[in-house]
């Protein structure tokens, strides 16, 4: 029953993290009207090991290849890949089992992690914050889905530049309070 109500409140405090964050702050465009459908699932796994995360994110991909009704999955993966340097190299076999999987071309992994670290930034730049979520996740999207949302959004290109002059403009230490508060808020609301 513990258990149980620990794996809650990690998959809410990634539901808030998504809402109060990334559709709050507008880091993705896309990520309002799927929250709004319900079109997002959140998925723990209790992985420990490499192998059996790959056996998480395969099984992920199969149910999405016969779950049209489901746009993304964020596959959080808490007992593993706390090391971003780690993490980082794990991205590069999940992205071979997509190709293994012949599913290279159908879904795309994104990542998000605690540590995350853009190349050319150091660890406390704010900007590192458009990628930082309160645990590990690998966030499977449909890749034709996205090719549509990109091509009916216009500049995709200065996504990027906007989400970084507004990770500047808040700071290091408010997003780091942001990010803080999906857990508490994940408690109190459990």
């Amino acid at each position: 029953m513990i258990e149980i109500l620990q794996d809650e409140v990690i998959i809410k405090s990634v539901q808030h993290w998504v809402e109060q964050f990334i559709v709050a702050l507008n880091l993705c465009p896309f990520a309002k009207r799927e929250i709004a459908k319900s079109r997002v699932r959140y998925v723990m796994t209790k992985a420990v090991n490499e192998e059996q995360l790959l056996g998480a994110l395969e099984a992920e991909l199969e149910f999405l290849i016969e779950s049209s009704s489901v746009e993304t999955t964020l596959l959080i993966h808490p007992d593993m890949l706390h090391d971003f340097h780690g993490y980082n190299q794990f991205l590069d076999l999940a992205e071979g089992l997509l190709c293994e999987m012949q599913l290279d071309s159908v879904f795309q992994i994104a990542s998000f992690h605690p540590r995350y670290q853009f190349g050319g930034t150091e660890p406390d730049d704010a900007e590192n914050y458009t990628n930082r979520s309160p645990y590990p996740i690998l966030h499977i999207l449909r890749e034709d889905s996205l090719e549509k949302a990109i091509a009916d959004y216009g500049d995709v290109d200065q996504i990027p530049v906007n989400n970084v002059a507004l990770m500047n403009e808040l700071g290091k230490e408010k997003l780091s309070g942001i990010l803080e508060n999906c857990f508490a808020d994940a408690k109190v609301k459990n």
